[in-house]
């Protein structure tokens, strides 16, 4: 029997060849530039220390809260902003407060909320004067979203804050004595609350109190079972200085006996590359007031129908009041050292200064960049012509453009639940239901327009190696550029543009391996999206509702415009790697390659061909009748 000779050795490709285009030693090399700014990150580690207790212990009473919370989910259950039971509870507030000397105004205002129209609201002022014209606000919102009696969320916050400002109140059938505060006090019950903290928003912008807010304390379902929680993010990459959340920590665990839940160090980087927050510290960070959140809540509001007040926690209530007293006390006797907003992000008991971890994220930039321009270099080398390919990315580029024009086109005439720029609350109506006739219309024109935009990107002929190379060089070279405009604006959403520039630099060496290797490089890069879709989807509980949600919050204009064209940017981007993955990618023709007229062009005069003989054979008929 003839022996078989041996298989011959499958030649690896030899790196800078068509096969292997994308030079992997400067890649690796580059990353060597990453350690500085880890150095530096880590001389950046602190450990703020928290501000020293006040002399007097709290007096925080949590049965009486306990039983005001009651009072009020049982008498007003349905407190709807503008409802009966909403200004019947403005009432009950003020009348909890009358016999102790503190008297309240009504600031009303009117807000459109998504899917519910104009609505009418008011926040209730109380205030104490201090010593100081600087003024610390407490607040809690009094509302709920009127299917249930909101027990905890915010009935507990409410009662908290009523007994908060009995403390400084004159009791006046026993004393005139009052516990002056070093600043002006000021215990705010807002409106709105539930519908994305409008009355804290309208509190922050246009207050005749605000231009003296120095802090802001909130308290919101503070009665709950759960473990302490302090809510820090704003509607901007901001959080509140270290030394201030370190003070409410440790008031935590001075009462509760363990400190506050922190959230891991990937959420925090989520919370600061998408800034979103429902709480009511959100608007006052955003204008770089120093604001935190008590609460005892996740992150998705508690189901109104099902937060009655027997559930409500008397125990933690009281921890978490007498908390809110301690805290209270010590902002007010050494708050010059806990003021400011800044970013950070905390591991452990320390944090990492901001700046130091967008170091890091635009560190983690150069080794793609480097790797892309040295991919353009080597096509430049070898006399490859990108301007197709470029055009090809400009085609995908306007049919994205079309699509989030109509989208905003959409906004500005009220095809999408319109309403203030604050985020619309999860539960409701419009976060959850997409408008029908609005969606099937954009997938209509979305439809047309890639009808018009494939004319230009169907391949007509074979594509060859150099221009596949040119194709991925192309949208590496783009996708470059949409980094370093997220570098301009919010360098901390690099963390969800990251994951795409290294896994798709690679496709160029990979495009001859098997499709299951190819296809997964392609799915790593929908990393970054996907976080922001799962955190909405499982934090908030939103599920598969969430991509309406995000762009709900851009129609709103929560979201500002400057992420719509980083998005179309990117957008077009993957989709040219896409193409070039399964195999469907054709670079732009040449002026010889395409038809005389354009692929609008083609579809008018058909239009217009298909009208004459309309009415040339509706002519011939009549005259054939006549």
């Amino acid at each position: 029997m003839a022996a078989v000779p041996p298989r011959p050795a499958r030649r690896r490709p030899r790196p800078g060849s068509l096969e292997r285009p994308v030079n992997g030693r400067l890649y690796r090399g580059t990353w060597l530039i990453v350690g500085l700014p880890l150095l530096l990150l880590a001389f950046s580690v602190a450990r703020p220390q928290p501000l020293p207790a006040p002399a007097i212990p709290p007096t925080f009473d949590g049965r009486a809260a306990a039983s005001l919370a009651t009072a009020l989910s049982l008498s007003y259950p349905d407190r709807f902003p503008g409802s009966v039971g909403a200004l019947q509870a403005a009432a009950w507030y003020r009348e909890q407060l009358a016999p102790y000397g503190l008297s309240t105004h009504t600031e009303p205002f009117t807000a459109v909320v998504p899917g519910l129209g104009r609505l009418h609201f008011e926040n209730l002022v109380t205030r104490v004067p201090g010593r100081s014209a600087q003024t610390i606000v407490v607040m809690a919102h009094r509302d709920d979203d009127g299917t249930g009696p909101g027990a905890n969320a915010n009935a507990s916050g409410t009662a908290a804050l009523i007994e908060l400002a009995r403390i400084y109140s004159i009791p006046r059938p026993r004393s005139t004595a009052r516990l002056t505060p070093a600043h002006t006090l000021l215990f705010v019950s807002t409106d709105g609350g539930a519908f994305g903290a409008l009355g804290a928003a309208q509190f922050a912008a246009h207050a005749p109190e605000r231009g003296d807010v120095v802090a802001v304390v909130d308290l919101e379902a503070i009665a709950g079972s759960g473990r302490p929680r302090l809510a820090i993010n704003g509607d901007i990459p901001r959080t509140p200085s270290g030394t201030l959340l370190e003070t409410a920590a440790s008031r935590i665990a001075k009462q509760a006996g363990q400190g506050p839940a922190r959230p891991s160090v990937l959420r925090q980087l989520i919370d600061l590359g998408f800034p979103y927050n429902l709480q009511e510290q959100a608007p006052f960070i955003s204008r770089e007031i120093p604001a935190v959140t008590l609460t005892t809540s996740g992150d998705a509001p508690v189901p109104a129908a099902s937060d009655t007040p027997n559930r409500l926690d008397v125990t933690r209530l009281g921890q978490v009041g007498r908390a809110a007293q301690d805290f209270l006390g010590t902002l007010d006797q050494g708050l010059e050292f806990a003021q400011g907003t800044s970013s950070y992000v905390y591991v452990g008991s320390r944090v990492i200064r901001g700046w130091a971890v967008e170091l890091v994220l635009i560190a983690m930039l150069l080794p793609f960049l480097a790797a892309a321009v040295d991919l353009f270099a080597r096509c430049r080398r070898r006399r490859i012509d990108i301007a197709p390919a470029l055009r090809s990315y400009r085609s995908r580029l306007g049919f994205w453009v079309w699509v989030a024009g109509i989208f905003e086109l959409f906004a500005l005439i009220g095809l999408w639940p319109g309403g203030a720029d604050r985020p619309l609350a999860p539960t409701s109506h419009a976060a959850r239901h997409w408008p029908i006739a609005g969606t099937l219309l954009l997938v209509v024109l979305a439809v047309a327009g890639w009808l018009v935009a494939r004319d230009r990107l169907l391949p007509r002929r074979d594509v060859d190696v150099e221009e596949t190379l040119a194709g991925h060089t192309a949208a590496l070279l783009c996708l470059g550029a949409v980094a370093l405009l997220v570098v301009a604006t919010n360098p901390f959403a690099l963390v969800f543009l990251l994951p795409s520039l290294h896994a798709w630099l690679w496709l160029p060496n990979v495009r001859a391996r098997s499709p299951w290797l190819r296809t997964c490089v392609v799915l790593v890069g929908f990393l970054g999206p996907a976080l922001v879709l799962g955190s909405f989807a499982f934090r908030y509980h939103l599920g598969w509702h969430a991509p309406w949600y995000v762009l709900e919050l851009r129609a709103l204009g929560y979201v500002p415009f400057a992420v719509v064209p980083i998005t179309v940017a990117w957008l077009a981007g993957s989709a040219q790697l896409v193409a070039l993955t399964a195999g469907r990618y054709a670079p732009y023709p040449d002026q010889h390659e395409r038809p005389r007229l354009g692929p609008a062009r083609r579809v008018l005069k058909r239009a217009v061909l298909a009208s004459r003989r309309s009415r040339a054979s509706r002519v011939k008929r009549q005259a054939l009748e006549g």
